[in-house]
């Protein structure tokens, strides 16, 4: 969304948690135009596929042409914990969506670090890995985290994503860099070899079932936060539970810290940098949300609050 391409493109984002954090991220929002940004925060985009994400595409469209203004494509991002199947169907189930769209492309982002412990884990019956569904639907492949392995590694990783998907093309990258030729206008996705591999996949009774372990915790409040405080739970938290966290993010308010503290991690991986200013009007406070197994809200939301400075101090 960064980059100067000189294409337009609508983005549909998906939060798996009650509370909002991606729409804070996406730092190039206004140039897009708000309208251009549609935000599901009902649960998981799978789950919900034949109502908001057809809405959702049915209002890119529409706006699109009362605005004059023809666009180079929509990016839809969905959760770790999506199924891309049903994403997928909706290409082909809507009459209104598959008269005016293409599904070009299925672009996976693998975590190089994390993905053998989630792409071994063994699930309760009839229960996906969503890991592997994912994996073995996408057309395109960033390998992403390179810089933090070892070459064996990699080619541990490589030779596992070839045993479920071996025809995908892998990209290596760092920090999910990547040149927008090699993810967008592909033509990668193919319902022929989608059909030979599920031959049930345009099926509109197909169902799926999530990890009843698995779920997410968000956190808002208002107050500042001290930062040595927040780096010292945040580092205690990890080591004790970092297996169980697959992934956090937050938008905070910090003392001394002028705009928006946006914060990311991944099981034991974290960190978090300033981001612009606060917006003008806008009320500066704390959004965080966990993904992960066995979560406790009230256990995290008063170790976090236990981070916020006293007003009276």
């Amino acid at each position: 969304l960064q980059g100067s391409h000189g294409k337009r493109f609508a983005v549909i984002e998906n939060e798996f948690g009650e509370i909002g954090i991606d729409d804070k991220l996406i730092v190039t929002k206004e140039d897009l135009g708000a309208e251009q940004i549609i935000e599901m925060n009902n649960g998981c985009i799978c789950c919900t596929v034949r109502g908001d994400l057809i809405k959702g595409l049915r209002s890119i469209l529409e706006r699109s042409v009362a605005n004059g203004q023809r666009l180079d494509g929509v990016i839809i991002e969905t959760t770790g914990l999506a199924d891309p199947a049903p994403v997928a169907q909706t290409f082909f189930a809507d009459d209104y969506v598959q008269a005016r769209m293409v599904l070009d492309g299925i672009i996976t982002v693998v975590d190089a670090k994390h993905v053998l412990q989630h792409l071994r884990e063994e699930k309760p019956e009839g229960v996906e890995n969503e890991a592997v569904e994912q994996i073995a639907f996408a057309d395109r492949i960033l390998l992403n985290k390179v810089d933090l392995v070892s070459e064996e590694e990699l080619a541990e990783v490589e030779a596992e994503i070839r045993k479920i998907n071996g025809c995908v093309k892998i990209i290596r990258t760092q920090n999910s860099k990547v040149d927008l030729d090699e993810v967008v206008g592909i033509r990668g996705f193919s319902l022929d070899r989608v059909l030979e591999a599920d031959s049930g996949f345009l099926r509109d009774d197909q169902d799926h079932q999530h990890d009843s372990s698995v779920s997410s915790v968000g956190i808002q409040t208002d107050g500042q936060c001290d930062l040595p405080r927040l780096n010292a739970w945040v580092a205690t938290l990890l080591k004790e539970k970092g297996t169980d966290i697959f992934r956090m993010k937050g938008v905070l308010n910090v003392k001394d810290c002028p705009g928006p503290f946006v914060f990311q991690g991944i099981h034991m991986i974290f960190g978090g940098q300033p981001q612009g200013k606060w917006k003008d009007g806008e009320t500066p406070n704390n959004r965080l949300v966990f993904i992960g197994r066995h979560l406790d809200k009230k256990e995290l939301t008063e170790a976090f609050q236990a981070t916020l400075i006293d007003p009276a101090c």
